[in-house]
């Protein structure tokens, strides 16, 4: 009975309090949304789609139209798509000039430069002299073929490598390679000379008999051939390959097709003569050793390079110097080919040095008015680009 009465005071004080907030509740309810937020306003049919109020309605001195914002690029039509072109190439070929004695002639006008490419002359865009610093692989035969520990060509080879390092610039960038079955990268394209040592210091015994000289040089080639600017492979090998996946046709297409120039340094050639002269050696040997030289020979040749083969120690001086200064200064001629078709076609490349008035060769002439022989290097040919499919 006590609870029922409880119950009773409770429900009539709350009868009570509503009754009071009605009032209250109904001013709100004639006011708008609780919490004081504006209303929001009603479209005006004069005004136009993708604008706002002007003063006075709705938002105070707002703008009168929006910017127009594209959220979703249009969808073309597979006619409509645009398709990569390139309608323009250009050829560049690095020359150099050589007397009969080796040397560079210099000053030589750009207007005796002649290119033909399929013996077709082309419209040459420039030409000129150019000096820069060499972007230079050091590709290295260290097998125990030739290289075996503490014989003569192993003591040559390391004469060779490291008086070649020493007559690059500071600003030169070397990558030092080593081959026997498979190439290393001792040490990657570096402008610092204590990781160019600490690399050097590994050339002390060879694993392998094997020399795999065409997939050593191919493998350079074709990671060198993305390098902007001027870019060579200084080989020292003895030329021979022993066991490599490609043979000789393969690698010399792969290595015209690079770009990059080859020079070659050929080792072993006091001992090869040494045991020829001795009857040590039969004629397939010999005809092998002459095989590989050849093979070192086309190498080059074919990139624009120059190949030796010393005999004495006293030779690697001279070389390293010859091959430093040739690696800088050479002649630099860009061309756009009258031939555009995108083929993948190899098209060779000519360079002489003509007589503009006659088309003639030019004819150099020293003191006493005594003609100048003259060889010139230069690659000999490139592949034609293929279509972007």
């Amino acid at each position: 009975m006590l609870h029922c009465k409880l119950y009773l005071v409770k429900a009539v004080a709350l009868l009570g309090t509503l009754a009071l907030l009605a009032p209250t509740l109904a001013t709100l309810q004639a006011q708008g949304p609780i919490g004081g937020q504006p209303r929001r306003p009603l479209p005006d049919s004069s005004r136009r789609p993708g604008t706002v109020p002007g003063p006075g309605v709705g938002v105070p001195d707002a703008p009168t139209e929006l910017p127009r914002v594209q959220t979703r690029a249009p969808q073309r039509t597979p006619e409509e798509q645009p398709l990569f072109t390139a309608d323009t190439n250009v050829v560049t070929v690095d020359i150099a000039v050589l007397d009969n004695k080796g040397q560079f002639i210099p000053n030589i006008p750009a207007g005796n430069f002649q290119i033909l490419e399929d013996d077709v002359p082309q419209k040459i865009i420039s030409v000129g002299p150019t000096q820069s610093p060499a972007t230079v692989a050091l590709l290295i035969e260290f097998s125990n073929r030739w290289q075996s520990y503490w014989s003569e060509t192993w003591y040559q080879t390391l004469t060779a490598t490291y008086g070649f390092v020493e007559t690059l610039r500071p600003e030169d960038w070397v990558a030092v390679i080593a081959y026997d079955l498979r190439p290393e990268i001792l040490a990657d394209f570096t402008q610092d000379r204590r990781e160019i040592n600490s690399a050097l210091q590994r050339l002390r015994i060879a694993a392998y008999s094997e020399s795999n000289l065409f997939d050593a040089l191919t493998d350079t080639v074709q990671r060198m051939s993305e390098i902007e600017g001027r870019k060579a492979v200084v080989l020292l090998s003895s030329g021979e390959d022993t066991f490599s996946r490609l043979n000789f046709s393969q690698a010399r297409k792969i290595v015209q097709e690079a770009g990059v120039t080859v020079h070659a340094i050929g080792l072993g050639q006091m001992l090869k003569e040494m045991l020829d002269s001795y009857g040590y050696v039969g004629g397939a040997t010999r005809i092998g050793w002459l095989q590989a030289d050849n093979q070192l020979r086309t190498f080059t040749k074919e990139t624009g390079g120059f190949s030796f083969f010393p005999r004495f120690y006293g030779q690697f001086p001279t070389i390293f110097q010859s091959l430093n200064y040739l690696m800088r200064n050479q002649y630099t001629a860009v061309y756009q080919p009258t031939n555009t078709k995108r083929d993948g076609t190899f098209r060779k490349i000519t360079v002489r040095l003509v007589d503009p008035r006659t088309n003639k060769e030019l004819r150099m002439t020293g003191k006493n008015n005594k003609r100048i022989k003259y060889e010139i290097k230069a690659r000999r040919g490139y592949t034609a680009p293929r279509e972007v499919e």
